[in-house]
């Protein structure tokens, strides 16, 4: 099927045939979105989110290592910080009591050192008997809230999700305000108010697909499920925009269905082609290590691909519904003609690229120094999330934490005391926190070892109960040859024997007093959340607080030092997980990430580049101006000083490279059409007038939306992205606009130079007389030509013709009775629409 003209001749060719079927099956197409979209609103509920960020780290970082080990041999208890302050010290510690005797808590530590009572405030470090994932365990901190009701207090807890819902309620307000903005750019540069809800729609449609598909991936990153929405609007817009300028182009010569059909026809490829900068920048992000790249790289293009699809399948069939509004809703463009940028650009071409060839350079080695940070202590947000005010607050009070985990086999005390307190030596260390040096009771350690005794007299226990109970627990442990030796120097380490004893009286095999009884229970509670969360199988955990910051130099350097000191004691793998590894983890990765990204997005765009403009030069000078554009955006905070995430550079590096270079393709590819047809100045004038609507419509949307992300969100990896998005969009519209011109006039000489376009071979007709013509021909004609895209010719024609075909006609007076009054119909339409409007 194809185009009828009004004299009943067909305009053939595979895409009109596709846009055809596409327009005319419109019912098809919404009843397949249709399904789509009511699926979509139940399986959005069914994608699970990843709120760590150091599970994207590789399976070969010491972090992840460390954690999966300490998930396989420790069991981590639920735990909170709890702060109240205005209170006296004997009301805090009276608190202290009342909260300690709940049956869920089982440790409780507090006292009247600085670490717990200051300024009028009391810390809580409570332990709750239910590990971190069990819901018992929130439930368990909401009795020690309700017990708090009348005070001032705080609650800095990693258990549940808090966090995460703030960031889900924050990115609504935002989405709210970006469909806002977008709402009104549209208003502002529409030609047709009917055009704004087609527009509406299909984004809305998209969207909400994209949101309904994340379950396909399984678990996302909360990066991804808080920012694709708002980045997909932002980056995809600009293809419904397009089509839709078709149509109305298309539309001033065509009826509805007609211009509907050619405008889609020619948009499909068109698109099609500018999407794949996009997504070419995007795959770089596959590339990195660090897993969250790769997860928002899928999302991306997974939002990028469902938009294409909205605007080539359901778009269509919205223009239809909506094609009477939007020819009775016509009005005068807002956007004026900006002819002033064109005649700046031809006056200064000989100026700006030189200056701005000087600015990237000195902008490389500026950006070169950005202070790039890889944990969110050094990190401001222009809005604080109610547990960054409770851990500043805590932090005011009673100092800052900074803790990793020490693991290493199991299975040796005296090892484990004696590293320990090489560690507690060294001024790097706070304290340390291990079996071996916690302590038991009467100034024993839980891994001291005691003769039989010692533990009777430890316990008040019978001297004959203790050798009976340490010659079973030497059987038992095949330790027949110590028995031999003699019992009375046979030692045993305090918490083994203290389980052993609670077995035997579980088993019944020891029977205790009462209050001995009660000693032992209390004890033995203790002692098994210790060897929980201490030791496990094969390997132990000690604890370390270090007196450095999270991440710097200085306290990756002591990561490397605290391996050494461990290698002394133990062989075989050591881990050393905690935020400040996880840190160092991020900083070793983003060096390899960091060249990799910037090497395959450009890469990914010079290919892309390469087959649109078929010329070497072209993509290199793009690539340089974009490029170029991204060091600019980076040595703001560098000349700031101001800290940003790595990620927010990987993320937003990868997406200015392949969507901000749209917009140089836009000026880029007009220019050099009409370079052919006048004057340069002219070209240019014409060409920055032409690309400033759909610049200012894409690029406002893209800048806007990261400026709001960057002031609303209270993460600092998100807050990152926008700012730094936000920024650099702005920077990319003012650089294509007033730079970007003049490189062109200046460089269109290398241009044509290193095109090879001509390589392609193309078949060269002749002909005289009455012919048709379908496609895109290049050549000359002498003679009357009636038609544009597809017409007839009368005369000589000599053409390369490029898409389509050429074939002779009969001479025939009708044709071109017909072929005259279509052309007269066609100008009469014209004319009336230009009434209306005036109407």
């Amino acid at each position: 099927m194809g185009v009828k003209t009004k004299g009943g001749k067909e305009e053939g060719g595979f895409m009109i045939k596709v846009a055809t079927f596409i327009v005319d099956r419109r019912n098809l197409f919404f009843l397949l979105f249709g399904i789509a979209l009511i699926f979509s609103v139940v399986s959005m509920n069914w994608v699970s989110v990843e709120n760590e960020m150091s599970a994207y780290l590789p399976d070969s970082t010491e972090t992840r290592q460390g954690l999966d080990r300490m998930e396989e041999q420790f069991i981590t208890y639920g735990t909170a910080k709890v702060m109240v302050t205005n209170i006296p010290y004997l009301e805090a510690d009276q608190i202290s009591k009342e909260i300690d005797a709940l049956d869920e808590v089982i440790m409780l530590t507090f006292d009247s050192s600085t670490d717990h009572y200051n300024n009028f405030s009391a810390l809580y470090d409570i332990t709750f008997g239910y590990e971190e994932t069990d819901e018992r365990a929130l439930e368990a901190l909401d009795r020690v809230e309700d017990m708090l009701e009348g005070y001032d207090y705080y609650i800095s807890t990693s258990m549940g999700d808090a966090s995460a819902e703030q960031i889900a309620s924050e990115m609504q307000v935002i989405s709210v305000l970006v469909a806002f903005v977008v709402v009104s750019v549209l208003l502002l540069t529409s030609e047709t108010w009917a055009e704004v809800p087609v527009l509406l729609l299909t984004f809305c449609a998209a969207a909400l697909i994209t949101k309904g598909t994340n379950f396909v991936m399984g678990t996302i990153s909360f990066v991804s499920n808080s920012v694709t929405i708002v980045l997909q609007l932002a980056l995809s817009i600009d293809y419904a925009v397009i089509f839709c300028n078709r149509y109305k182009e298309e539309h001033q010569k065509l009826p509805t269905r007609e211009a509907d059909i050619v405008a889609l026809s020619k948009a499909i490829p068109e698109i099609s082609s500018s999407s794949l900068t996009t997504v070419g920048g995007l795959i770089a992000m596959m590339f990195m290590q660090f897993g969250i790249g790769s997860d928002m790289a899928l999302c991306l293009i997974r939002a990028i691909i469902l938009s294409l699809l909205a605007v080539f399948l359901l778009m269509p069939g919205l223009i239809m519904l909506f094609g009477k509004a939007m020819d009775k809703t016509r009005h005068k463009s807002f956007i004026p003609p900006i002819p002033f940028v064109g005649k700046f650009a031809y006056a200064t071409k000989y100026i700006m690229p030189p200056l701005f060839l000087l600015l990237i350079i000195g902008a490389y080695f500026v950006s070169s120094n950005c202070p790039y940070v890889y944990g969110y202590t050094k990190l401001e947000t222009p809005v604080e999330s109610d547990a960054m005010v409770v851990d500043e607050m805590i932090r005011e009070s009673f100092g800052d934490s900074n803790m990793v985990a020490l693991v290493v086999p199991a299975g040796n005390y005296d090892k484990e005391k004696r590293l320990l307190a090489e560690l507690d030596a060294r001024e790097e260390v706070d304290y340390t926190m291990g079996l071996a040096n916690t302590e038991a009771m009467d100034g024993y350690m839980l891994t001291d070892r005691l003769t039989a005794r010692d533990f009777s007299e430890l316990l008040e226990l019978d001297y004959e109960i203790a050798e009976v109970l340490y010659m079973a627990y030497a059987v038992n442990d095949e330790n027949y040859a110590k028995i031999i030796n003699g019992l009375s120097s046979y030692s045993v380490p305090l918490i083994d024997m203290f389980m052993f004893l609670y077995d035997e009286v579980e088993e019944g095999y020891v029977t205790l007093e009462d209050d001995l009884m009660e000693t032992l229970e209390d004890a033995h509670t203790k002692m098994q959340i210790a060897l929980d969360q201490l030791q496990g199988e094969r390997y132990s955990r000690m604890l370390i607080y270090l007196n450095l910051p999270q991440e710097g130099e200085e306290t990756f350097a002591f990561l490397d030092e605290m391996h050494e000191i461990a290698g002394k004691y133990y062989e075989g793998t050591i881990l050393i997980p905690g935020e400040a590894t996880s840190q160092y983890d991020l900083y070793k990765t983003f060096q390899r990430d960091n060249t990799v990204v910037n090497v395959v997005s450009i890469l990914a765009v010079l290919v892309v580049l390469l087959f649109t403009f078929m010329s070497a030069g072209m993509p290199v000078l793009l690539i340089m101006v974009i490029q170029g554009v991204i060091w600019i955006n980076f040595s703001v905070p560098a000349i700031q000083q101001k800290n940003v995430f790595f990620m927010s550079y990987l993320i937003v590096s990868s997406i200015q490279m392949g969507a901000n270079i749209d917009y140089a393709i836009v000026i880029s590819g007009r220019f050099m059409e009409l370079k052919e047809k006048m004057s340069k100045k002219e070209a240019i004038i014409e060409t920055m007038n032409f690309a400033f609507p759909t610049i200012v419509t894409s690029g406002s949307m893209l800048a806007l939306a990261g400026i709001l992300i960057g002031q609303m969100s209270s993460d600092g990896a998100i807050c990152g992205i926008g700012q730094c998005l936000g920024r650099g969009t702005i920077m990319s519209i003012v650089i294509v606009m007033f730079v970007l011109p003049q490189i062109l006039l200046l460089g269109e000489k290398v241009i044509d130079k290193t095109s090879f376009a001509v390589s392609i071979p193309l078949k060269l007709d002749k002909a005289s007389g009455l012919m048709r013509v379908d496609g895109l021909v290049q050549g000359q004609i002498n003679g009357m030509v009636i038609g544009e895209m597809h017409g007839f010719i009368r005369g000589d024609a000599n053409l390369f013709v490029k898409m389509g075909k050429m074939e002779m006609r009969e001479d025939e007076s009708d044709d071109l009775t017909l072929l005259l009054q279509t052309a007269a119909d066609k100008r009469a339409e014209k004319e009336e629409n230009n009434n209306d409007r005036e109407k």
